[in-house]
């Protein structure tokens, strides 16, 4: 791939298939970067971290004036979906502020668009998009979702089977709270008393969930992970982000016996992909070496049986692993192997990390298809 020289050697630039117009791409909220379009060249910042803080806000905002000051300014502005976001307010502030008009771009269909510009794929892929979450077009909390993408479009075909957060954001550092979802969901309430008696709020989760107060359903696979940690006794409360789902991995990866996915783990249905029997299973493993390794590979041989079903539907022979799950190497490489195996083409992240990182790239290819295939439309 060739790559195009420019003074700031931090800067990852990837070659395009195409001459894209200057599109600014103002990135995710966590791992934000942005991500600048020029002639046949896309150039990505350094990660400046999440945008709670007023230090990456900062970041954030002398990364543009440096790429634009130095490359081109920008005649299109694109932004996720998130209407709260701190980078999204920007974008609508720096477009109206310049005259320029913008594009949102839902967060998942990005991270498989990463990977096409990443790959130069211009023709339709079977996405998975795995991550702990990402608002959806159906102001849903997403993040398992199987995707058709094309250029500017996408459909989501499918996600998996969605489970409450009870206490909202907290649950996301809490994995004994998605296990008590998960319990919940399998009818069996009664038995989050007893696993989870030493956390004071087990009383107001079951409340919670029983009563559907602050517990928006999400199709998560992140939060998957954390269900099943919790469920194993694993990591309950986090200290940072994605402790529990990395010690699953480890466990995974130092259980040296043999193993097999369990039969039966997963059902699909009108293509949610259902892992509750995996879970189920889970619930009783007292070796949690092994229950991990079983989880991992389950988790892989759905997750390759919903992509294949639909990439013979739709008659495509690539399919892209986007999200941050994919830092999980065991189960980005088994995926990968059965995926090969039946003959599919796998994209994966190369040059940028499969996380939110990439998320600014995959907005600017949208945005530069959506321009190419509406030359004549005017964008708002």
């Amino acid at each position: 791939m060739l790559i195009k020289q420019h003074p700031d050697s931090t800067l990852t630039v990837i070659e395009l298939p195409f001459a894209a117009p200057p599109i600014l791409a103002c990135g995710a909220w966590l791992k934000n970067t942005i991500c600048l379009t020029y002639d046949q060249f896309a150039y990505i910042s350094p990660s400046s971290g999440d945008l709670s803080t007023v230090l990456t806000r900062n970041l954030f905002v002398e990364s543009i004036a440096r790429l634009t000051q130095s490359l081109c300014k920008p005649e299109i502005i694109v932004h996720d979906l998130h209407p709260d976001f701190y980078n999204t307010q920007f974008a609508h502030r720096y477009a109206i502020q310049h005259n320029l008009p913008t594009i949102s771009v839902q967060h998942h269909h990005a991270h498989i668009a990463a990977l096409c510009a990443e790959h130069s794929i211009t023709h339709a892929v079977i996405g998975i998009a795995l991550d702990g979450i990402g608002l959806g077009t159906d102001n849903m909390a997403w993040g398992g979702e199987l995707l058709y993408a094309e250029g500017a479009h996408f459909k989501r075909l499918g996600h998996l089977q969605p489970l409450a957060m009870p206490g909202g954001d907290r649950a996301a550092r809490e994995p004994w709270r998605m296990a008590a979802a998960v319990l919940f969901h399998l009818g069996r309430t009664d038995e989050i008393f007893q696993r989870f008696s030493d956390q004071p709020a087990v009383s107001t989760v079951v409340t919670m969930l029983r009563q559907k107060l602050n517990s928006p359903m999400t199709s998560s696979m992140g939060r998957l992970f954390d269900a099943a940690a919790g469920l194993l006794g694993i990591d309950p409360i986090q200290s940072y982000e994605a402790q529990a789902a990395r010690r699953l991995q480890a466990l995974a990866t130092e259980y040296s016996g043999t193993y097999s996915p369990l039969a039966y783990g997963y059902r699909i249905s009108n293509n949610v992909l259902d892992f509750s029997p995996l879970l189920a299973w889970l619930i009783d493993q007292n070796n949690k070496h092994y229950a991990a390794a079983i989880f991992h590979a389950t988790l892989a041989m759905g997750l390759a049986e919903w992509a294949i079903l639909a990439a013979k539907q739709y008659n495509v022979l690539y399919v892209a692993l986007g999200g941050g799950c994919f830092h999980n190497a065991l189960l980005h490489q088994t995926l990968s192997n059965l995926l090969t195996a039946r003959g599919m083409q796998v994209l994966s992240a190369t040059r940028l990390a499969p996380d939110d990182s990439a998320i600014s790239l995959g907005q600017a290819w949208i945005a530069t298809h959506n321009i190419m295939t509406h030359k004549n439309h005017a964008y708002t």
